[in-house]
């Protein structure tokens, strides 16, 4: 897939929204909404809107979903502190105050989370997509926006198990 990559915004101390997916829920229609030339944010909207219909890659189901948030809530206040984290059938939403580097979180995050899933499904290879979409958390309207979006993500895509799929430091 071929779209501008732009430089992360690696601030520890600091919030940041991280959306990562699955490597086989990127398809031709993702490749040429990346290549539009719209505002990175709309094409991040989009895409998401787009998976949360999709079943392209969709393994984050029952028990995967329970292994994805051990995984990421074992660093919890160590490498970050989650705020908030919702396991979609194919993609992951989540966000956190960095205590690391996000290039140190973010490799752990995906490493250990494929390895355990690839074994879980009987899978080999890539698992996750490489790259991941982040935006550091501007001020607290916005901390407020993306802790509703990730929290309501699962319910509004009509997810059975939405409870199940989602975590909160604050509910």
């Amino acid at each position: 897939m071929k779209h501008c990559k732009l430089p992360h915004i690696d601030l520890e101390e600091y919030y940041q929204f991280v959306t990562f997916r699955t490597y086989h829920s990127l398809d031709d229609y993702l490749e040429k909404m990346y290549n539009l030339t719209i505002d990175n944010r709309k094409k991040q909207m989009l895409a998401d809107e787009y998976l949360d219909r999709s079943s392209k890659g969709a393994y984050l189901n029952g028990e995967c979903i329970d292994k994805v948030k051990e995984i990421i809530l074992a660093k919890d206040g160590q490498w970050y502190e989650i705020t908030a984290l919702a396991v979609m059938p194919n993609h992951i939403h989540c966000m956190f105050k960095q205590l690391e580097s996000l290039g140190k979180i973010m490799k752990y995050i995906k490493a250990k989370t494929a390895i355990e899933l690839n074994r879980t499904l009987g899978m080999r290879g890539q698992f996750w997509a490489d790259d991941y979409y982040d935006r550091a958390i501007r001020d607290e309207v916005h901390f407020a926006t993306v802790y509703r979006y990730i929290l309501h993500n699962p319910l509004k895509a009509g997810l059975d198990d939405a409870d199940r799929r989602v975590y909160s430091r604050y509910e």
